[in-house]
């Protein structure tokens, strides 16, 4: 297989674990540093130096863990929740898609029922992303969370809720605002507002 075939293909595996779960979404990948240690040919057997010696299991060179990127961070509401929003990507289908990590500061089991909003379609997404907004203050407008035909949002459900200390991954899916609009403010529930800025998927 070729290299980039290879690249391509853990890419696409990467993609597939960030958005599991995700309807009609586009995700951004890429590769790490580790697809480069491969490139060149050796002669040295896996597992051993360049002196022939065997390195001891766990020692095996690793690519450094990737930063992620944080477009905002807020901490808030009655339960002291963290909420963090890692990427807003647009898609050239008409939709934008954030996403990112929540974490329970409450110092308790935590369960976010009120996430999921007023709106009566929305009923039956409790303990979800269902009550997220998006608003475009240049343009003057407020986007609502994109939902299926039967009232499900297109956003993450936390089946579970939330242990002591407990983060998970969300993410949320809105009508993308037109092209000129680079920064929307993101809310829901009681959490502070965070402003985030749009990125362009491909």
């Amino acid at each position: 297989m070729s290299m980039r075939r290879a690249m391509k293909a853990r890419r696409a595996l990467t993609a597939v674990a960030i958005t599991t779960g995700l309807v009609l979404a586009v995700a951004g990948c890429g590769g790490g540093e580790g697809d480069k240690s491969n490139a060149g040919s050796s002669s040295t057997p896996a597992g051993q130096g360049e002196s022939g010696e065997e390195k001891p299991k766990g020692e095996e060179s690793q690519a450094p863990p990737v930063e992620e990127t944080v477009l905002a961070e807020v901490t808030g509401g009655q339960d002291n929740t963290t909420l963090i929003v890692n990427s807003a990507v647009r898609d050239g289908g008409g939709f934008l898609t954030v996403s990112g990590k929540v974490k329970n500061g409450k110092g308790k089991f935590w369960n976010p029922g009120n996430w999921r909003g007023e709106e009566k379609e929305l009923s039956e997404n409790s303990a979800s992303m269902a009550g997220a907004s998006l608003v475009d203050r240049a343009g003057k407008k407020k986007y609502l969370i994109l939902r299926d035909t039967d009232g499900r949002c297109l956003c993450t459900q936390f089946s579970g809720g939330f242990k002591e200390n407990e983060e998970k991954m969300w993410y949320a899916q809105f009508p993308a605002p037109p092209a000129e609009t680079v920064k929307v403010d993101f809310q829901i529930a009681d959490m502070p507002v965070a402003t985030i800025e749009i990125s362009d998927g491909e």
